[in-house]
């Protein structure tokens, strides 16, 4: 089904089922324990052996030898694979790293061995046998020290490195009120709960991965391409993930090394990276410098907008596109972005949940507030009088439905932004110093191919398979929804099957595309299996009305199973989307409001309240979307206040590389959470009129922390994260 105009007639529209908060289909596997996430599958192959990762202890440089002798000795040993015995290995055309090292080693804890034993405990005692003897050469690891040696990246088309309106220097030159300012954010991990892992089997040449992947059929081209086997000789299992964040879109090093490990061994091996080598092993969200530059008229209006990003990767990396939101989010006819790319001899950066937004958002809208500041402004009245309708930098393509000032009217009635003094430093609450922040929220609305097959049985049961993962958003139930919702049956006669290569190609998860685009796939092959229940019982499939279990035409009513009773029936499709984007923008927007303390003698910040006002298209489940909603918050949170990376310079790794030292956000950090969703739907996104918001929710969020704590103090801080060493010398007197 090839979608290119608003849907009419949509059985969708019923929404019956469809927009109604219902409780997560896979939630009780899930609390029980008995979801079977990839290292768990003891039963999926017999005879499991266990593989242990060996990582490089220098972050660049060479290998002179490997000594195995000792380890190959060890209790339990089975077999040791490293980059020399491993044979011919391919790179898949996602990753940038190359997932087993050696000779030449690209980054800090880049795999060199994989050693596999009977036990996790004999595999890990003999991986500590193993002796590497490295040449270490200098690397570069300060994105400080080479932003003036970044280069411009290739551009791709739909992401152009650099952007250019009108005259903006010359505009910001001559504009009344102007602003320029730098702001950094760190490298950050995805720090998810399960870690990657992976099982493999081998059967003859046909080889099985139990594995922990938000895109299934890329982990499978990759992994063929990088083996150097058929497509067709490989199968990717993902059901169930436990967290995933973007980092988990790419193939790792966990399933090269258990599907090697598994062929060495000649028995089923599981892999799974301990904490250190998530954090230096696998992609992170890397740092950036931004530099912005606003120029307006004295009454507020947006004269010139300019925005430059700095960042690093390994070679034949790319950037961090923080400047995205820049050229879609405010009016202004003279406008510049630019990204530049500096080489970094750290692990891989590549995206991490909303990359460019998130990052972007929490430079740009600092930015707004502080030119709102000299301009004597309320921060959202600037931000209300800047907003455009059309794409700013091509203003033939409006947006398909943009509502961010509605978001801002109804935030700042439910949060009582009237009662914020415009001057900091002048709320108190005993100890604590109190302020208020806002910005805006914005992420695009990413849409992909995206296949399904449907089938019915003459009990009415109603089965969905696509390769569509669940990574803890809630797939499994939007799915059940949409089928029955377009066959007309109760969720509970629905089953859903994910995340195996053997099934119709999906979207994925990540982007913030996959509720979208996924139940859009399933509500394609839905129509086709309507057409063909429809002709199976006689009835005019343009005159079929499913509901109640029913197939309903004038007068006539028949249970839908009876379509099944000579065997079953399926229908399979997939959603295509066609150029819409050239004629129109379609993005989502929202806007995030947040309320600090800060003790007046400490400079701790503790969150009071928050709350995120989004406009999404057709919210799917409430439930399920709001449960994204502050999660994204929380982590927002947390890169607002507390989570960074710490890069040792000297020798090129991250040295906090566990849940000890890299600080994420626990329970006592968040206070309750607000989530409004506009009642909206979106005719020209897809057939389901939706949006994606698992990103949208994390966009903005970190700006309005930081916001909010220049309200409490008066202090600026424009280096996150915000802890309190850089607030509590230039705190106001704390009398």
């Amino acid at each position: 089904m090839k979608f290119e105009i608003p849907a009419t007639q949509n059985p969708i529209d019923q929404t019956t089922v469809i927009g109604q908060p219902r409780d997560r289909i896979d939630g009780p596997l899930k609390v029980s324990g008995t979801a079977p996430y990839a290292y768990e599958r003891h039963d999926a192959a017999p005879n499991q052996a266990y593989g242990y990762v060996l990582g490089a202890a220098i972050a660049k440089g060479r290998i002179l030898s490997i000594d195995l002798k000792e380890a190959r000795a060890a209790p339990g040993v089975l077999a040791i694979v490293t980059a020399s015995d491993a044979g011919k290995l391919g790179k898949g055309k996602r990753n940038t790293a190359t997932l087993l090292g050696g000779p030449e080693i690209e980054h800090y804890h880049q795999a060199v061995a994989l050693v596999v034993a009977e036990t996790f405990e004999q595999a890990r005692a003999a991986a500590s046998l193993v002796r590497v003897d490295y040449a270490p050469s200098q690397g570069a690891f300060d994105l400080a020290a080479e932003k003036e040696r970044a280069v411009k990246p290739p551009s791709e088309e739909s992401t152009p490195t650099d952007t250019q309106v009108g005259d903006f220097t010359g505009a910001f030159a001559a504009a009344p009120v102007s602003l320029d300012q730098t702001y950094t954010t760190p490298d950050e991990s995805h720090a998810m709960m399960e870690p990657h892992a992976t099982l493999a089997a081998w059967e003859g040449d046909k080889l099985t991965v139990w594995t922990s992947n938000q895109m299934v059929d890329w982990a499978a081209t990759d992994l063929a391409q990088t083996l150097g086997i058929p497509r067709a000789n490989l199968r990717v299992v993902s059901p169930f993930i436990g967290g995933g964040f973007g980092g988990k879109l790419f193939l790792r090093a966990d399933v090269l090394l258990a599907a090697l490990g598994a062929r060495a061994a000649e028995r089923p091996v599981k892999v799974t990276l301990h904490r250190p080598l998530m954090m230096n092993n696998t992609t992170h969200r890397p740092a950036t410098i931004q530099r912005i530059r606003i120029g307006a008229t004295k009454d507020g209006t947006i004269t010139a907008i300019g925005h430059e990003s700095w960042s690093g990767d390994l070679p034949g990396g790319g950037p961090e596109v923080a400047v995205q939101q820049t050229r879609l989010l405010y009016a202004g006819a003279n406008r510049m972005t630019a990204m530049r790319l500096a080489v970094l001899d750290l692990p891989e950066g590549n995206a991490m949940r909303a990359p460019g937004e998130a990052p972007g958002l929490m430079a740009l809208e600092m930015a707004m507030d502080e030119m709102a500041e000299k301009l004597g402004m309320d921060p959202i009245a600037f931000r209300v009088l800047n907003d455009t309708q059309v794409d700013p930098e091509k203003p033939h393509r409006p947006f398909s439905m943009r509502r961010l000032n509605e978001c801002f009217r109804i935030g700042a009635e439910r949060f009582g932004w009237s009662r914020r003094s415009q001057r900091p430093a002048q709320a108190r609450d005993g100890r604590w110093l109190v302020g208020i922040g806002v910005a805006s929220a914005f992420r695009n609305n990413l849409v992909t191919k995206s296949a399904a097959r449907v089938g019915l049985d003459r009990q009415g049961v109603v089965t969905v398979e696509t390769d569509m993962t669940d990574i803890g958003t809630g797939s499994y139930t939007i799915i059940a929804q949409t089928a029955a919702e377009m066959l007309g049956v109760d969720l509970d006669k629905v089953i859903v099957r994910l995340g195996d290569s053997n099934f119709p190609v999906s979207s994925g998860s990540g982007g913030q595309w996959g509720a979208n685009s996924s139940t859009a796939g399933v509500y394609a092959a839905c129509v086709k299996l309507r057409e063909t229940v429809a002709q199976t019982l006689g009835i005019n499939s343009s005159e079929a009305v499913f509901t109640d279990g029913e197939v309903r035409a004038g007068n006539r009513s028949v249970p839908l199973a009876r379509a099944a009773e000579a065997g079953p029936l399926v229908g399979e499709d997939a959603i295509e989307f066609g150029d819409l984007d050239e004629t129109h923008q379609q993005s989502t927007f929202g806007a995030h409001f947040v309320e600090v303390g800060v003790d007046a003698a400490t400079a701790e910040t503790r969150i009071r309240r928050m709350l995120a006002v989004c406009a999404a298209g057709r919210i799917l489940n409430p439930k399920t979307a709001r449960s994204q909603v502050i999660g994204a918050m929380t982590m927002g949170a947390g890169a607002a206040l507390m989570e960074e990376l710490a890069v040792d310079t000297r020798r090129g790794f991250f040295v906090n590389h566990d849940l000890a030292g890299y600080e994420v956000p626990v329970h006592a950090d968040i206070p309750h959470q607000e989530v409004i969703f506009l009642d909206e739907t979106d005719p020209m996104s897809s057939p389901m009129k939706a949006k994606g918001v698992g990103e949208l929710g994390i966009c903005g969020v970190g700006a309005a922390v930081a916001n909010a704590i220049y309200n409490a103090t008066g202090v600026r801080v424009r280096n996150y994260p915000i802890t309190l060493d850089k607030l509590l010398e230039r705190m106001p007197d704390a009398a």
